[in-house]
């Protein structure tokens, strides 16, 4: 068969499996936002350690690493950028707030010119992620030419931060009383144009992807608190 299928990819292949889950019971009858979002956050939590995993190998061949590269963007285009993407549509759907926002229907959530405006943005975010994973790649392939060893830096946001970025505007969803839906979709168009425009990101270090799991974590637990107490 063609393709790898050590450990080394294991976590890179749970987070596509994770990420296609999750648009599913998104977007399945009258799927909830909810689902989705666990789903991007396990996608989230493989994917910060999927690299780690890949350098224990000591014998990895220069083809298992650039397959790792090219896997890893793959993936991620599909659970940072399409994703999110259909969890907003789930949003259109449905009150994301549990239990639901009185009086808010799927037939009368957004309507008209606003609708335009929401459907752009989530094609616009889709492509931004598509734009910087491929750059990346390219720009990572280059690097490793010149300079080799590990980087000490991103330019432009990585898509990955759409796992931490998006479930905490759902997890202030449940604590107020409003239909903040408008804000998930702003952010996705900040999140967007941060995904391509040219400012360095400090790679984080031990203790910094250590806090940024703990906060999936309890967001992780507390969407999972509302949606069995309050659903």
């Amino acid at each position: 068969m063609i393709g790898f299928y050590n450990y080394t990819v294991w976590l890179t292949y749970l987070s596509l499996l994770s990420a296609m889950m999750g648009i599913i019971v998104a977007l399945n009858g009258t799927g909830h936002p909810f689902l989705g979002m666990f789903f991007l956050l396990v996608s989230g939590l493989c994917d910060t350690f999927d690299g780690t995993v890949a350098r224990t190998k000591q014998n990895r061949t220069d083809t298992e690493k650039s397959y790792g590269i090219q896997i890893d963007s793959l993936s991620d285009l599909i659970a940072f950028g399409a994703l999110p993407a259909c969890i907003g549509v789930a949003m259109l759907r449905v009150s994301p707030r549990l239990p639901e926002i009185p009086n808010i229907r799927a037939e009368n959530r957004f309507e008209g010119p606003f609708s335009i405006l929401i459907y752009a943005i989530l094609l616009f975010y889709v492509l931004a992620a598509l734009i910087r994973l491929a750059y990346f790649n390219v720009a990572e392939e280059e690097r490793q030419k010149k300079e080799g060893g590990a980087r000490t830096y991103y330019e432009g946001l990585p898509v990955t931060s759409a796992a931490l970025i998006f479930p905490t505007i759902l997890v202030i969803q449940q604590l107020t009383p409003f239909d903040i839906t408008p804000v998930y979709f702003g952010a996705m168009f900040l999140t967007a144009i941060a995904f391509i425009v040219r400012f360095r990101v400090k790679k984080p270090k031990f203790k910094e992807i250590l806090l940024m799991v703990l906060i999936g974590a309890v967001e992780f637990a507390i969407l999972l608190f509302f949606w069995l107490f309050l659903m």
